[in-house]
């Protein structure tokens, strides 16, 4: 068992609930309707991959392959992407430039893709 993946996963999950309470609660009246669908797009990919880590990481003594750098690339992949759409959407609800925080989406999610289809092809190889 990876325990700090377990852990982080974990805590990420919880916080995936907290975003999603607050964004339907709070957030749905002082948003525009395209930025809260952003956030909503965050929230629900922050939970899938979260449970995905967990779930991977609890059963890391079943694969004959160790999992730590694939769930790293996992946990930076879903940061990356969530955390620069959360950023995209308060910077856009203050009209602040967001230039430079648009590139990071595609390449969080880059890197989230990348890690699962290496994942993938160590299942398959082994």
């Amino acid at each position: 068992m990876q325990k700090q993946f377990v852990f982080l996963s974990g805590l990420f999950l919880m916080l995936s609930i907290v975003l999603g309470a607050m964004g339907a609660h709070a957030l749905k009246e002082l948003l525009a309707q395209e930025q809260f669908d952003s956030f909503e797009v965050a929230v629900r990919y922050q939970g899938f991959l979260s449970m995905g880590i967990l779930i991977l990481a609890l059963n890391a003594d079943r694969f004959s392959f160790p999992l730590g750098k694939i769930l790293g690339g996992m946990m930076i992949g879903m940061l990356l992407f969530c955390v620069s759409i959360y950023i995209l959407v308060a910077f856009k609800s203050m009209h602040w430039p967001t230039t430079f925080v648009g590139p990071i989406t595609p390449i969080g999610g880059t890197v989230t893709i990348v890690s699962w289809i290496l994942f993938l092809y160590r299942l398959i190889k082994n």
